[in-house]
């Protein structure tokens, strides 16, 4: 453990990773409480933050994942080659990280969210049911541009990937929120995987904070899932809102703060 970690400070990352499990589990997003804690943690670059997040990351949402595929049945069919885009995606995110400034993407994010959230509440039937727009080789096709696309920004950035997920699987694949969000655990866990795998070699990762962020998220995520599973596609879809409504509130900061003269 970094030497100028005060107990304080891990206790506060200790109750962030439990929350950013928990809402990863749900509908994703858990980055925005996770990877700012980490940013706050003193001796730490913010690509040793973003870095150590993934391994949090992906220790809750391998459980999630786990306990999404037991108790739900996720549609393998859409899951897999959307993993394995956005795995891929991910690497080379991850690559060109350090270089790409987040303020760039800031902007584009905060439009794409207001529309999604505004959205989401016009039409309070979206979501309820599965109705896929399309079979065979066109669902394929567009699982496969969506995971490359989600995954590269995860690689690059991180926070809000596992919303971006189910915003895709909801309203450009047509499933249902709580399909759509166990097909997101899958996918998520791909993306934080082909980050880490050029994190790692590159030793961005401190690993020490990473383990303790990574259980409690996997604490959060345990817990989330099995609430996720319990109260169905209602339930997800109002903490979807919530959950983009802070992503937007965020964004909106950031986006303020820099262009403030």
């Amino acid at each position: 453990m970094p030497p100028e970690i005060d107990t304080l400070a891990l206790v506060l990352l200790v109750l962030a990773g439990l929350t950013a499990g928990w809402v990863d589990a749900v509908v994703g997003g858990g980055g925005l409480v996770q990877l700012p804690a980490l940013l706050l943690m003193p001796g730490l670059t913010p690509l040793q933050a973003l870095a150590t997040n993934k391994v949090g990351s992906i220790m809750g949402t391998s459980t999630s994942a786990l306990t999404y595929y037991r108790r739900v049945g996720p549609d393998l069919r859409t899951a897999a080659p959307m993993a394995i885009a956005a795995f891929l995606a991910a690497v080379g995110g991850a690559a060109v990280a350090s270089r790409i400034p987040a303020a760039a993407f800031t902007p584009i994010i905060l439009v794409a969210c207001v529309s999604v959230g505004a959205w989401t509440l016009a039409r309070p039937a979206l979501g309820r049911t599965t109705a896929l727009r399309w079979e065979g080789r066109r669902h394929v096709a567009a699982a496969l541009g969506l995971g490359l696309l989600i995954g590269a920004y995860d690689g690059v950035l991180g926070p809000g990937t596992g919303s971006f997920l189910v915003i895709a699987l909801v309203g450009v694949l047509g499933y249902a929120f709580l399909p759509a969000s166990a097909i997101a655990k899958i996918v998520n866990f791909a993306t934080n995987l082909g980050a880490l795998a050029f994190f790692v070699p590159h030793g961005a990762v401190v690993w020490p904070l990473g383990l303790v962020v990574g259980t409690a998220n996997l604490v959060g995520a345990y817990i989330g899932a099995r609430m996720a599973v319990a109260r169905g596609s209602a339930f997800v879809r109002v903490i979807f809102v919530l959950v983009v409504g802070a992503l937007v509130i965020r964004l909106a900061w950031q986006t303020a703060d820099q262009y403030w003269i």
